[in-house]
């Protein structure tokens, strides 16, 4: 069972505990309540009520986790770990799976192979979804492991505090003077997924680089400064230069069956020990073959 222990300094000596949980240690007021509730604070080994006056010297221990319910039937699917601790699993999503299951995916998803994993190691966590990628996009996923890893990454999300690379190859010479795409992107109203570049729609932002040109390719790096449904792949259809095999966007592709796109890269402060994490996941088989039909000298 997941915990925050430490003891406190001077400087919080008189402030309600619940101010301090919300305010130091970025406890969500829902998480606040509910451990609270469930008698999972204590001070100095004892239970102790929401309008506790912390004084100097005091032994703050906060237990994460609660015994919680989810109906994700596990499944034993082979997963790419990229990075695990007791906090966090970040995995490579393979192409064609769904993260969660849905109506039309009720098995098979990233989410029931995540929860026999952590079956197979005799954790009880449940499913934290802290990222999200399209079914047929590989790459890097965050999953929490409690509600405090949930609650602390969504914000360093929201902050723009987890730097996003992807990996991409489009049809054409993508130009180099093309640095930056800042375009609005919109949910198209006559489109039940489709988004499309709008005034109405929210700011995005996409910073591109070219990692190499080869017979009529581009090998780019993007990175997300927004994290909007789609944003990669409706900037970069805008401008002519669809994702190679992007059938929503674009047209399909007889060198690759989805769109090549890769979550490559994921750059963030790990918010219980503060270490630089840089993380990445190596291109799925189909994209790696890709870039060699290509003749891309470059590998990821």
């Amino acid at each position: 069972m997941d915990r925050i222990n430490m003891t406190i300094p001077e400087l919080h000596h008189g402030k309600k505990i619940r101010e301090f949980l919300k305010d130091q240690m970025k406890l969500s007021s829902r998480l606040i309540k509910r451990s609270a509730m469930d008698g999972r604070i204590h001070v100095n080994g004892g239970r102790v009520r929401l309008d506790y006056i912390l004084r100097e010297g005091d032994e703050i221990d906060v237990l994460l986790d609660a015994e919680e319910v989810q109906h994700i039937e596990p499944e034993d699917i082979p997963i790419e770990v990229i990075y695990e601790d007791a906090s966090m699993l970040v995995l490579s999503k393979d192409p064609g799976m769904v993260v969660h299951p849905t109506k039309s995916y009720q098995s098979g998803t990233l989410a029931n192979a995540a929860i026999h994993h952590f079956r197979a190691k005799g954790e009880p966590t449940i499913v934290r979804l802290v990222s999200r990628l399209d079914m047929d996009t590989s790459g890097l996923i965050i999953l929490a492991k409690n509600q405090f890893i949930h609650s602390r990454m969504s914000d360093l999300m929201q902050e723009d505090k987890v730097d996003k690379w992807y990996l991409s190859v489009v049809r054409g010479d993508f130009p180099d003077d093309i640095e930056r795409i800042d375009l609005p992107i919109f949910r198209d109203p006559d489109g039940p997924y489709q988004r499309v570049i709008d005034e109405r729609g929210q700011r995005s932002i996409t910073e591109v680089s070219v990692l190499e040109r080869a017979n009529g390719y581009s090998l780019l790096r993007l990175k997300l400064l927004t994290g909007r449904t789609h944003q990669i792949r409706v900037h970069l259809s805008h401008l002519g230069f669809p994702v190679l095999g992007d059938t929503l966007y674009g047209t399909g592709s007889d060198m690759i069956s989805r769109q090549a796109l890769h979550a490559h890269e994921l750059m963030f402060s790990h918010p219980m020990t503060g270490d630089n994490l840089d993380l990445k996941a190596p291109l799925k088989q189909d994209m790696a073959e890709l870039l060699k039909k290509i003749g891309f000298r470059t590998e990821a």
